[in-house]
């Protein structure tokens, strides 16, 4: 780990011994990286993820060489309990992880609440950080050592995220993950947001995934020795319980809205070189009308990955919306209420009549992503999103 700022000495963190003898002091004139001369005397903070860490100071007279490796923070071989630069501990006897974040102002949108982007990047950051934590990660995207051996790499195939309350800016949350069993060759992971001022739950969300070869690109199954590293880590807990997972349609080209020629940009490509999954749920809300997005909020979203996604890829995004049916749903000619628990009354007694109260009933949009080919297109990803209305109170005054 390395910080440069214009301080007139250079500083390296490194070990001392159990004795407590002095700091080795020695100048420097200049910092090579690799053989390179990369800059005069600046600060520079090494950490050793095996040994503790001390403080040196040099002045500027000398030459010393650097390399690459000690130039970054290595990944954990060993389990780690604390981690004081993420704000992560290891919790649920030994095998859950918590960190704790705080909302900033790049995570928020006009009304001052995080974005379901920033919440989909936060769920993927601590997923990562769990497995950093385990001791377990290789060197690739999420992979063990076993998976880094086998070519293997870490595909998700579903994922459902509820937002009950969105976390505003400078919201201090606590983010607790933790994994578990799905099938023969899958695994479950789950995240759990919550405020750490009140145990407010904020959003709960899961999902499945899968392995690919990384070289074939096509889904494996599990390797024992992958299965011997990762089952000690699974729990048998849900933080959202699917008794039979709902099925997403496939849209047509009859879609009400459509955005054709999305192509991707070299910034939305991840380590596995496919399009990140946060880049597929904001092609999937850019096809929603703004004047709706405008008064709503997003309560749910279920995603259904077909496929990966190439830079040099063409998609198109779907979009349905899905009227509220009321003759399926029914109403209770006595009270007004709708079988799923949802009251038309208020809205009709205060005068404002059928449509307004329909106003308050959650809506929700089928989606679908496609790569638009020559002969057929192919899926990428089937979604479902629901919406509630937003409410008029703010978080902060204008």
């Amino acid at each position: 780990m390395a910080c440069v700022s214009c301080h007139p000495a250079f500083y390296t963190r490194c070990s001392t011994n159990e004795k407590g003898q002095e700091k080795n002091k020695q100048k420097l004139n200049c910092v090579k990286i690799n053989g390179t001369k990369s800059f005069s005397p600046s600060k520079v903070d090494l950490l050793n993820q095996n040994s503790g860490f001390a403080i040196t100071s040099v002045d500027a007279e000398a030459n010393v060489y650097i390399t690459k490796d000690q130039f970054r923070q290595n990944i954990p071989t060993k389990k780690q309990l604390v981690d004081p630069f993420r704000q992560g501990v290891i919790t649920d006897e030994g095998v859950g992880y918590r960190q704790t974040v705080v909302i900033r102002s790049y995570e928020v949108g006009p009304d001052k609440t995080a974005t379901i982007e920033s919440i989909l990047n936060l769920l993927q950051e601590t997923a990562l950080n769990h497995v950093w934590m385990s001791g377990l990660l290789g060197d690739g995207f999420g992979a063990t050592h076993g998976m880094m051996r086998n070519n293997l790499i870490w595909v998700v195939s579903r994922m459902q995220v509820q937002v009950d309350h969105y976390p505003i800016w400078g919201e201090v949350m606590e983010i607790d993950t933790w994994v578990g069993a799905s099938g023969k060759n899958g695994m479950r992971r789950d995240w759990l947001l919550r405020s750490q001022a009140t145990g407010l739950v904020f959003a709960r969300a899961t999902s499945t995934w899968v392995m690919m070869n990384q070289q074939t690109r096509r889904l494996s199954k599990m390797p024992d020795e992958v299965r011997a590293e990762i089952s000690p880590w699974f729990i048998e807990k849900q933080a959202i319980k699917e008794e039979s997972p709902e099925k997403i349609d496939k849209l047509d080209d009859k879609a009400r809205y459509v955005n054709s020629d999305l192509k991707p940009n070299r910034s939305d490509l991840d380590m596995n070189h496919h399009v990140n999954n946060v880049k597929y749920v904001r092609w999937m809300l850019e096809a929603i009308p703004d004047e709706f997005l405008e008064n709503h909020q997003l309560s749910n979203i279920i995603l259904e990955y077909r496929r990966e996604c190439g830079s040099s890829d063409v998609v198109q995004s779907l979009c349905e919306p899905q009227q509220v049916e009321l003759i399926k749903a029914g109403i209770q000619q006595n009270n007004y209420n709708c079988l799923n628990g949802y009251s038309f009354s208020s809205g009709i007694l205060e005068g404002n009549g059928l449509l307004e109260s329909l106003n308050q009933w959650p809506f929700s949009y089928t989606h679908l992503l496609q790569i638009k080919g020559k002969s057929k297109n192919e899926e990428i990803v089937r979604g479902k999103t629901t919406w509630n209305k937003k409410l008029i109170d703010t978080p902060f005054p204008p």
